[in-house]
């Protein structure tokens, strides 16, 4: 049905759009956003009594090489999505195995999204850095919203389509 495959673009293209608008939004606010992942990197509000203090860095120059990190996952994920999206649309009438074919770009930025959110934030920030214990700079929730967005929209392109019949 084309509706799915017009469908399906749309849900990739809305993912490009919040990478794309996340990117941009700790290039333009850079020294906020930043602070958010100092203070998740030095891990100076977690717990008091935290046992995990160890594994903090501090040193600003690491400090900005993750936010780099972060902040090119995001743009690459916007840009595969994007891609990946204009790639699907352009074989939206064309036939199964093709249409297939053109999602390999934005499979390929979904599963980046989902390793920046889930590996970066939830797995790395959450967990050895200890961002839940915060209550000031704790994106665990966020985090877990943006990744399970992707991971359905992922689930949901992933799925094979029909051959496309058009209405008589």
């Amino acid at each position: 049905m084309l509706i799915l495959r017009w469908s399906k673009c749309t849900c990739v293209a809305a993912v490009a759009l919040y990478a794309s608008l996340v990117a941009f939004g700790n290039l333009s606010d850079y020294g906020s956003n930043l602070a958010f992942v100092q203070h998740v990197l030095a891990m100076d509000t977690i717990f008091a009594d935290s046992t995990i203090r160890w594994r903090a860095i501090e040193q600003p120059a690491l400090q900005h090489l993750a936010y780099a990190a972060i902040i090119a996952g995001e743009a690459i994920t916007a840009g595969l999505c994007w891609f990946g999206a204009w790639r699907m649309w352009r074989q939206r009438h064309a036939a199964a195995t093709r249409f297939q074919h053109a999602k390999a770009w934005a499979i390929g930025g979904l599963t980046l999204g989902f390793v920046v959110w889930q590996v970066g934030f939830m797995s790395i920030g959450g967990e050895w850095f200890g961002m839940w214990m915060s209550s000031q700079w704790n994106g665990s929730e966020s985090a877990f919203r943006c990744f399970m967005l992707i991971l359905c929209v992922l689930i949901f392109v992933s799925l094979r389509d029909d051959e496309f019949v058009a209405p008589p």
